[in-house]
C-alpha cells in the first residue's frame, strides 16, 4: 500500500534525518519526496510504500507522530487511495 506522509513545523536541522530514519526503521520506503522552507516553515511532502513493513498502518502513524513530536514537527499519513479520493474531480 502507497501512503501520503506531509510533515510541517519550524525549520531546524535534523527533520529530514529524523523522519526517514524512522521510515527505516518501520521498513518503509521512500518512493518520492519533496521539501522546501516557506517563511522559516519546513513542509515535506513524501510518497511511501507500506507494502514491506511488519506494523499495522495504525502502528506506522503513531510511531511516526511521536518521532515529529519529538523533533518539534506534525506528521500525518494518509492511504493513496483516501488522498485520491478526496482529490477526484
Amino acid at each position: 500500500m502507497k501512503a501520503f506522509l506531509t510533515v510541517i513545523g519550524r525549520d531546524k536541522v535534523g527533520i529530514v534525518a529524523a523522519i526517514s530514519d524512522e521510515l527505516f526503521k518501520l521498513n518503509v520506503n521512500i518512493i518520492d519526496i519533496t521539501q522546501t522552507i516557506m517563511d522559516d516553515f519546513f513542509t515535506m511532502v513524501v510518497m511511501v510504500d507500506l507494502e514491506k513493513s511488519l506494523k499495522s498502518f495504525d502502528e506506522i502513524k503513531e510511531a511516526l507522530r511521536k518521532r515529529g513530536e519529538s523533533i518539534g514537527v506534525e506528521t500525518r499519513i494518509q492511504r493513496e487511495e483516501i488522498f485520491n479520493k478526496m482529490h477526484r474531480i
